[in-house]
Formats: structure tokens, sequence, C-alpha cells
């Protein structure tokens, strides 16, 4: 059985392939394929990486932010640990198979909320000793060399153990603090580039499955939408659907909220009626709109999902800085991301997300040996 190497690149918008050279990749691109495809809504880490490797919606698999409030049992949570994950992911069903997989990632939030089923699961931020005396010490998780170090990380237990499934999964503080025409884009996409080609050229007869979970803006304004309803008198509170624990890559600060209205989640129309005309506000969509529209878990939205325009973050000001300059994501305008596919027999020619590649395993890797 050939081994299934699939890429991560977090905020890997199409647009850093397009400004910063890659020779590798775009070898592997004229050797293999590359598509564009979408991202799953809202354009957050934690959707889209568990939206993959379980190849199904929010819907279904229940991650539906990156932080939750939580009505019936009480409280805010970090959705980073594998407990709240609702569907099967790819790793368990290797598992099943008797089948061998493998887990590198640069945020231990990544690991913890993954990495069930695994056979061997490692992170930067907490890497087994076996792996620093392999690869060397990893570098600080707001650096641009982190990311290299998830790669030569991989390339290293794979010279150790032999896998059926890996999966790389890096970091994007390089993407919140650069944009693609910065030499530094330039130098930690060479990085990438090179780590990539080292895994290929180490694994020759690997197929490799290289895509992102969003993509990446500039931002100049922020919105705190519940002064906006103070001021009809309808009293709420804004739950950053981006917000983890990696606060100097963006502040918190992203381009999608769940909004819950006190005592009147049962009529929403008075405050989306307000929402809709709050300039920057793109959309603003009830639970039940947002759940249709962008298939996700009712019971873990807001009871309003409100969308930012292009250059548009939410956050109330009492509480963070609007930074000099800002980019994120988490809106409609961080959905395009890039799949490049290398490896005989592959053919990705009708994916559409990066959830596709999920499918894809799923249906042809993880099958009975």
């Amino acid at each position: 059985m050939k081994t299934t190497i699939v890429i991560m690149i977090d905020g890997l918008d199409p647009e850093y392939l397009d400004v910063c050279p890659a020779p590798r990749l775009q070898e592997l691109a004229k050797a293999g394929s590359r598509l564009s495809v979408r991202g799953i809504m809202p354009s957050v880490t934690n959707v889209n990486n568990v939206s993959l490797v379980t190849g199904s919606y929010p819907e279904s698999h229940g991650i539906t932010s990156n932080y939750w409030l939580d009505h019936e049992r009480g409280g805010e949570h970090y959705m980073e640990s594998a407990e709240y994950i609702k569907a099967e992911t790819m790793f368990e069903r290797a598992a099943g198979l008797g089948l061998r997989s493998l887990l590198v990632t640069a945020k231990d939030k990544l690991r913890r909320l993954l990495s069930n089923g695994t056979t061997v699961s490692v992170s930067s931020e907490q890497p087994p000793d076996w792996v620093v005396n392999g690869v060397g010490a990893p570098p600080q998780i707001y650096s641009l060399e982190v990311n290299r170090w998830v790669l030569d990380a991989g390339l290293f237990i794979l010279s150790q153990q032999d896998f059926d499934l890996v999966y790389l999964t890096t970091t994007d503080y390089a993407m919140h603090s650069y944009a693609p025409d910065e030499p530094e884009s330039a130098r930690h996409i060479a990085l990438l580039d090179e780590g990539i080609g080292k895994l290929v050229d180490a694994l020759p007869d690997a197929n490799f499955l290289v895509t992102a979970d969003h993509g990446m803006s500039t931002k100049t304004r922020m919105l705190h939408l519940p002064d906006n309803l103070a001021q009809a008198g309808i009293k709420a509170r804004a739950i950053p659907i981006i917000k983890d624990q990696y606060t100097v890559h963006h502040s918190n600060l992203g381009g999608c909220i769940y909004i819950h209205l006190e005592g009147r989640s049962d009529n929403p129309e008075p405050a989306l009626e307000v929402l809709r005309n709050v300039y920057g506000v793109e959309e603003a969509l009830s639970r039940q709109e947002a759940a249709r529209r962008f298939k996700l878990m009712p019971e873990r939205i807001g009871d309003i999902m409100a969308l930012g325009a292009h250059d548009v973050v939410f956050g109330d000001p009492s509480e963070v800085a609007f930074p000099q300059r800002l980019r994120s994501h988490g809106s409609t305008h961080e959905l395009d991301i890039p799949v490049i596919a290398f490896g005989e027999g592959l053919n990705i020619g009708d994916f559409t997300e990066n959830r596709s590649l999920g499918q894809y395993v799923i249906a042809h890797v993880l099958t009975d040996p």
C-alpha cells in the first residue's frame, strides 16, 4: 500500500503561491495537478481541519468554530478536544482497518483535537525527546521556521517507521504577519517549498495532497455589533469564532461572529434588521439560515451569524485594541484555497473543497487491505 501524505498549510491564500517563488511545488503541480477550491465556513482553522479529516461538514462533525458558548451545559469552551468531534476521522477509520497513521502539527491544540486514532502524534509545542533528538529543538510557535520543523519532523519520523497515512499541518503566524509581497513571505514559502521537496525526494512512491484551511485578507476596520444592537434596545453578546489561545496571530479578531441574543432568541428579526443596516456587515443570518447555508450544527452556533465585508473584523474595543496592521480570516472572503496533488493514479478533477481531500482518502486509501 502506498503512503498518502496530506499537507495542510494553514492560511495558504493562493496569492502566496502566485507571488512567492516555490519551484518544487510548481514542479509537483505540473507533474500532477493544481486546482482552486473552497474552504468551509466559518473560514477558521479548527472547522476546516476537522472537515478535511472527517470528509464531512460541520453539521455532522460538530466543529463550528474555534471557540464555543455552550448554552446547554453552560460556559465557554475552546473547541480543542476530540470530545467535540461527532464524526469518525480518517485516523480512527485507519486504526479500525489496522493501518498506521502519523499526525504532526505546529499547534498543540490541533494535536489534542485530531489525534484520536493516530499511531503517532507530535506537535512542535510538546515534542517527544526522540523526535527532538532526531530533528532538533523546534522553533517558537511565533516564527517562520516552525512550519519547516513540522515538515522535517514528519520526514524524520517517516525515516524511522512506516505509515499508511500522514497528516502534516502548520500554523498561519507568517500569513497573519506578512502579505504575499513582503520578503518574509518569500522566505517562509521557500522554507515550506524546500521541506516539501525533501519529503517528495525521500518518498518518491508516496501520494501527496497539499491544501490549506483558509486564505487571508488585510483588515482595516473593527465592528462591535452588541453596541449597534444596544442602541436599538437589544441586549446581545458576541462570541468570536476565530478565538483561540494564539492571540499574537490575530488578536481574536475575525471576519465572522456569532451573536447570542438575551431573551429574544426565538425572534431574531429585529436584531437582524439592525445588523443588516450596519455599514461593514455584509450579511446577517438567523441560526436556521446560517445552518442551512453553511451546513452547520445549529445547536453549536449563535442566534445570529454576522459576516463582515472584505476589510472588516469583529471585536470588542474594551477588550482589544485594533492592531496597527492586521491580516485575518473567518469570512467568506478567505474561502479560496489551492490544492496540489502529486502521485500515480491521483485524480482530483472533481474536488470542490478542502473537505474533498478527506473524502478521497476515506474512499480510495482507507479501504480493507
